[in-house]
């Protein structure tokens, strides 16, 4: 009877944390991403000099108020699945951790010197971020959209990457070192600032010819720019198609995704909550 009472708390508590289709687990995902944020706010306000010195002893509580409640929400994670070191090894597990661990290694830092060492580690917290974008439900659609197009993605990047190649070399050839173009490489570094059209201004070709090319690598940049744009628009397009899926996640594998009403996972076979 009790082992009874504790799996159906499991599921219960699997429920809340993992999906986000019930009313319950809404309600936990939003206070979470609010938790997040807030966090993430207390570290920018601790980064500032005055209101770290003036606010020390409250900073301090409150990180140590929210870390705390993000340890609970990290060994629930880990309680309620069947496989906890899949999760803890996951992308996701690992950030988790990542959030929790500068805060507990304050306790073995002592003595001035050490102070610079765990001011920089404490910066990890900033991960906490990249743990909102599993509770944006548009996330896992936008995703799956750059999954889908990473093949296409990538070789629009190598052919970007010979162009400026190609390109940073002629330049190299017409302009020479007293324009600023002292290397290849450095021909090299001009055409990618030219062509992603952010124009630093550190190196300028001076000869009509040099002008010629950099304005065609320039009037080049507007037209790749909308490249990636067109391939993630029609995977997007594609991924819309697909049937309608929830957030569910299978509490043996933790795959989520599953289609609407479905009993069984998709991808091990185990029966999923009701």
């Amino acid at each position: 009877m009790k082992e009874e009472v504790n799996t159906s708390l499991k599921q219960r508590i699997h429920e809340i944390i993992y999906e986000a289709d019930t009313p319950t687990g809404k309600f936990f995902d939003i206070a979470l991403l609010f938790l997040i944020l807030f966090s993430v706010v207390l570290v920018m306000l601790e980064s500032i000099d005055g209101i770290r010195t003036e606010y020390a002893g409250l900073l301090d509580q409150l990180e140590w108020g929210i870390t705390i409640l993000f340890s609970i929400e990290y060994g629930a994670r880990l309680l309620v699945v069947k496989k906890p070191w899949k999760y803890a090894t996951s992308f996701f597990g690992i950030i988790d951790l990542l959030s929790l661990i500068p805060k507990y290694i304050s306790f073995f830092f002592v003595g001035s010197s050490s102070l610079v060492a765990l001011r920089a580690l404490r910066l990890l917290r900033v991960f906490r971020i990249l743990k909102l974008s599993r509770y944006i439900g548009e996330s896992n659609f936008l995703m799956a959209s750059l999954w889908a197009s990473r093949a296409k993605i990538g070789v629009f990047l190598f052919a970007v990457v010979i162009l400026c190649i190609i390109f940073g070399t002629i330049m190299y050839l017409i302009e020479g070192e007293a324009s600023g173009f002292t290397s290849i490489p450095k021909g090299i570094y001009w055409c990618i600032v030219t062509l992603t059209t952010v124009g630093y201004g550190d190196i300028a070709p001076i000869t009509p010819l040099g002008r010629f090319i950099a304005s065609i690598i320039m009037i080049m940049g507007y037209g790749i720019i909308a490249v990636p744009t067109g391939i993630v628009t029609s995977e997007m397009t594609n991924q819309q198609k697909n049937p309608d899926t929830n957030t569910q996640a299978c509490p043996n594998c933790m795959t989520d995704t599953h289609l609407d009403h479905a009993t069984y996972c998709h991808k091990c076979g185990n029966q999923l909550n009701e």
